[in-house]
């Protein structure tokens, strides 16, 4: 039994050398294909080339000083929770660690901006989304709240009318649809 799957087995390797042999080309056109699919993919995660635009820069720098703000106020919140005399301890540390794990969305954003990743647009978008019912709420609370609303709700603006601006977008990558 052996010796007839070693006589089928040699049977279907000469049958695959012979195919070889007669399609040189078809190694090759296979190796060109995987190449090509590599690289399709390899080139939608790249960044496109050419200069930044001062748009896309003035976005990126926005959403990160945006970021650097939470980062700092979840800092805050989170010192004060742990050393201070809050009249609930684990909420003002559960605020803190929420808030400094909310600040890595727009540092992630502005990261993507600046090195020009397409993925990044949606977070950045969201990111400025979320930030205007916290400015609204901000200016609604009074005092010395409503400079911080109003600088929130502007930076917010700002960059979503910096994000789907022409040049950003195309910038990114990210073109008409081919219909």
């Amino acid at each position: 039994m052996s010796s007839k799957k070693s006589a089928t087995a040699k049977k279907a390797q000469k049958a695959t050398a012979q195919k070889a042999t007669a399609r040189p080309d078809a190694g090759a056109a296979k190796a060109t294909d995987a190449a090509k699919a590599t690289g399709a993919a390899g080139a939608a995660d790249a960044a496109p080339t050419g200069p930044r635009p001062a748009r896309l820069t003035a976005a990126a720098v926005l959403a990160a000083a945006e970021g650097v703000v939470l980062l700092g106020f979840g800092v805050y919140v989170l010192i004060m929770g742990l050393t201070g005399n809050p009249e609930s301890p684990q909420q003002a540390e559960m605020l803190g660690v929420t808030v400094l794990a909310l600040a890595l969305l727009p540092l992630l954003a502005a990261r993507g901006l600046w090195l020009r990743r397409r993925w990044s647009r949606g977070p950045a978008t969201i990111t400025q989304l979320m930030a205007l019912p916290v400015a609204w709420t901000l200016v609604q609370n009074g005092g010395g709240l409503i400079a911080v609303g109003v600088a929130t709700a502007v930076a917010a603006l700002a960059v979503l009318a910096l994000l789907i601006n022409p040049t950003a977008t195309e910038a990114l990558g990210i073109g008409p649809r081919d219909a």
